[in-house]
């Protein structure tokens, strides 16, 4: 099989900037996307002004998946102490009909090289969010964190405990600082935790590597795993040494998500058109949102650090050739 690549939707950018609005006048870009309730809704990274670079969330929803009716308001802003520097790149994911948003907070402005935490947020309308507080241990650097759409039973990881226990809230992050030889790692990779509640992981285990020259610096997830017949499929992002980002894919066992059955060699996105290569900050496809739809896999990205796009593909070509073209022996 020839090497695939997602294919854009021709109306990209699917979300720009809105200069009639303040808070979102400058940049609108890292989607997260959730199918829920017979619509698909969309939270997004939004900036208003270069300044100080304070982020807020945008909502948008859409019928079909390309056209959005955005809201006036932000959803969110900076409210607690700990968000004041800006709430950044949003994760959506449904868990037993419970809405859960993850989002990136700083230490401190941009500018200023700050590092990353992940708090959590829960919401029933799009309108109204419940904050659940930072779920990163401190000092991790960690951010690019999603959680898994269901609980799942890690026998590999458990099979220290008596008994086991089999309803385990799981989810991928980037801790930064988890390198060196007392972590496995060399570069800031892909880690798996897991927890009895979603405010408390306390067990880690590193899951995905950067291995080629397209991921040499670091690699992060994308949108939260999509549970498929093959397995966990995960979209995530790797950055090279010329700073440009890609997009590629891997799938793990779902019975034991610690066990990766395959990884893309080569990106499956990577910055092409002019609204990819000029932005913000060029050169770049963030994967952060995801949905199917008869039989399709709609992945939202942003573009440049400006921009929402929309690339896609269809999802059993994409298994296979994961599968069969791609395969880790475990």
């Amino acid at each position: 099989m020839n090497r695939i690549l997602l294919e854009r939707n021709k109306n990209n950018p699917i979300l720009i900037p809105d200069k009639s609005n303040w808070w979102e006048s400058k940049a609108a870009f890292n989607c997260a996307i959730l199918c829920y309730d017979n619509r698909i809704h969309m939270l997004y990274r939004a900036i208003g002004e270069y300044e100080k670079y304070i982020s807020r969330i945008g909502y948008a929803s859409s019928t079909d998946g390309i056209w959005f009716d955005r809201s006036k308001d932000a959803a969110m802003a900076p409210e607690e102490e700990y968000e004041k520097y800006g709430i950044e790149d949003p994760r959506l994911v449904e868990i037993d009909r419970q809405i859960f948003l993850s989002y990136v907070i700083l230490s401190d402005y941009v500018s200023e090289g700050p590092t990353a935490s992940t708090a959590l947020a829960t919401t029933t309308d799009f309108k109204n969010y419940t904050r659940l507080g930072i779920i990163t241990s401190k000092g991790s650097d960690n951010k690019d964190v999603v959680l898994f759409p269901e609980k799942t039973n890690l026998k590999s990881i458990n099979a220290e405990e008596k008994g086991g226990n089999t309803n385990k809230y799981l989810f991928l992050h980037r801790p930064a600082s988890w390198i060196g030889s007392k972590f496995g790692a060399d570069r800031p990779s892909i880690w798996l935790g897991e927890g009895n509640a979603l405010t408390n992981f306390e067990k880690h285990t590193l899951l995905l590597k950067p291995e080629q020259e397209w991921e040499a610096l670091k690699i992060g997830a994308g949108p939260p795993p999509v549970k498929t017949k093959d397995g966990w499929l995960v979209i995530y992002h790797g950055k090279d040494t010329q700073a440009v980002y890609r997009a590629g894919a891997a799938l793990l066992d779902l019975k034991d998500p610690t066990k990766v059955l395959g990884r893309t060699k080569r990106p499956i996105l990577e910055p092409l058109e002019p609204y990819e290569k000029n932005g913000d900050v060029s050169n770049v496809v963030f994967p952060t949102g995801v949905c199917t739809m008869d039989g399709t896999l709609f992945v939202y990205y942003g573009a440049a650090d400006k921009v929402c796009c929309l690339a896609t593909i269809d999802l059993e070509t994409l298994l296979d050739y994961i599968l069969h073209e791609n395969r880790v022996n475990c």
